[in-house]
């Protein structure tokens, strides 16, 4: 009997291994602990990481309660907006109409109670979703993934004349038709190939921007050069479209812009399109009915989507093979470069330009749909 009790008395000591249940515990830093005055409900680090994303995600919005020049301006979560605690009432407008959005606030550490503040102020309007990442902007500093920097910044540091570099995450073509004043174009997708352009000394300031909220290049070349070790990387995530839009449209230093503008040794019949380097549909369409063979057609896809279908005459060089390629092509006939959209055609373009500028080259800015017989169809893109 009495080894039957400690034997019983063993088994109930012993830790027991519950069956897993389908739910999981809310959000992380409900375990934190709320100091007196603090909002009551927080979120760590890992949280945050997961709700911030480019392009934004839905239904998630980040609001910086620091004060704007001095410290959202020069570093801030990615996609996070400026509504310091201290103009809360009056920019309360900036707030999601949907009250149920989920809301992360966040200042500049456990010792900040700005993002408490307006929290509280936010729930009092009614939403009902509210966070306050406490460690705020030092700890995303240290853990998060990366910082971003406002327009009013960039041009801060360009007229104190400061030391940086602004690198354009996006393709040649894009840059052409417009950047930022002093930016340095090195395109995402040919990032390895142009990182001589980088400064030699690691610790310069480096900011990327791309297209965009919507727009992930810049994103991807500032990781790509903080593996490369540079230790001052940050982005400008609103992009040119809203440099553009607060400061106006500028051309890129040597590049070429403006409806109608021709290479000297372009066929009389071409006409240039608004975009440098396209041939404009009608054009092209004239050209291929009345003297196809004026032309030489390459077609950038993959072979795969080729053997599919193609322009009667096309013979195809996939982008990936073009700058093995570029030798074969002939100087003294205008060559349109064709994909099924106008992306690949006009990577196509920008590479040809650089491995070879003096070769007449243009691509098609359209939707274009190929049949097995020879024919095709084509459609402007929407304006």
């Amino acid at each position: 009997m009495k080894l039957h009790k400690l034997g019983l008395a063993l088994m109930l000591s012993l830790p027991v291994a519950l069956p897993a249940v389908g739910w999981v515990t809310p959000v992380h830093a409900e375990q934190l602990k709320a100091k007196e005055g603090w909002y009551g409900k927080l979120v760590d680090v890992e949280f945050v990481k997961q709700n911030v994303d480019i392009p934004p995600k839905k239904g998630v919005m980040i609001i910086d309660s620091r004060p704007t020049a001095r410290q959202y301006d020069p570093g801030h979560i990615p996609g996070a907006v400026s509504i310091p605690d201290s103009k809360f009432d009056q920019m309360a407008g900036n707030l999601p109409q949907d009250k149920s959005t989920l809301l992360i606030f966040y200042c500049g550490g456990v010792e900040c109670m700005l993002s408490h503040n307006s929290a509280f102020k936010a729930e009092k309007l009614g939403y009902t979703n509210i966070r306050v990442y406490s460690d705020g902007s030092p700890d995303w500093a240290a853990k998060g993934t990366g910082q971003a920097v406002s327009a009013a910044y960039i041009k801060k540091l360009q007229d104190e004349k400061a030391n940086f570099m602004l690198v354009d995450a996006r393709p040649k073509r894009m840059f052409d038709k417009g950047s930022i004043p002093g930016a340095v174009n090195i395109s995402d997708s040919e990032f390895d190939k142009h990182v001589d352009k980088l400064p030699a000394d690691k610790a310069t300031p480096l900011i990327f921007f791309c297209g965009g909220l919507e727009c992930v290049l810049s994103n991807k070349s500032a990781d790509k050069a903080r593996k490369l070790g540079y230790t001052n990387v940050k982005t400008y995530v609103e992009g040119y479209p809203e440099w553009a839009r607060l400061y106006g449209e500028a051309v890129a230093p040597g590049a070429v812009s403006g409806a109608g503008a021709t290479s000297a040794k372009a066929a009389p019949s071409i006409e240039a399109g608004k975009e440098k380097g396209t041939i404009t549909v009608a054009s092209f369409e004239r050209i291929m009915k009345d003297n196809p063979d004026s032309l030489l057609l390459v077609d950038v896809r993959d072979a795969k989507e080729f053997n599919a279908g193609t322009a009667k005459g096309a013979i195809n060089i996939p982008i990936g093979d073009l700058e093995k390629k570029i030798g074969t092509l002939p100087k003294d006939k205008p060559i349109v470069f064709l994909c099924g959209t106008g992306a690949r055609s006009g990577e196509a373009y920008d590479a040809a330009k650089l491995l070879r500028s003096e070769l007449q080259v243009y691509f098609i800015d359209a939707e274009m749909k190929f049949n097995a017989d020879g024919t095709y169809s084509l459609k402007e893109h929407a304006k």
